[in-house]
């Protein structure tokens, strides 16, 4: 029989299956999508544009003015947020031990995400109508 040492072993897998296991999989999800979008965004900002050519005014008048492109950035950056405030989630769990320190820390969280959805979101969407 093997024995894993608990200090050296990853967040097991939740039982049953309520939230605590549909965020498990999500983040194992979003992890993948992150590797996959992330090497996606380097590969073209890197190899198929010359990154000496990019400044802002380039990412409005050109990158953005194709929808595709648009999804693609918010898609990026909504998975960054949900992943890594998910992963907070986590460690806010595990190792805040008080209950009203917890929630206030939880709110705090929730909070944040959503401003930084909204902000990113608006960002997004909100360029001037001459470039879309």
């Amino acid at each position: 029989m093997v024995t894993i040492d608990p200090r050296t072993a990853g967040r097991a897998r939740p039982q049953g299956s309520g939230f605590e296991l549909f965020v498990w999989y999500v983040m194992r999800i979003t992890g993948v999508m992150l590797f996959v979008l992330a090497l996606a965004h380097f590969s073209i900002l890197h190899f198929l544009f010359d990154p000496s050519q990019e400044s802002a005014t380039w990412i409005a008048t050109q990158r953005w003015n194709s929808l595709i492109w648009r999804v693609f950035d918010w898609t990026l950056l909504m998975t960054v947020l949900f992943h890594s405030f998910m992963g907070v989630r986590t460690v806010v769990i595990d190792y805040v031990h008080g209950e009203r320190p917890r929630l206030l820390l939880m709110s705090a969280l929730y909070i944040v995400g959503l401003v930084l959805f909204v902000a990113g979101t608006s960002v997004v969407l909100t360029l001037p109508d001459k470039v879309l």
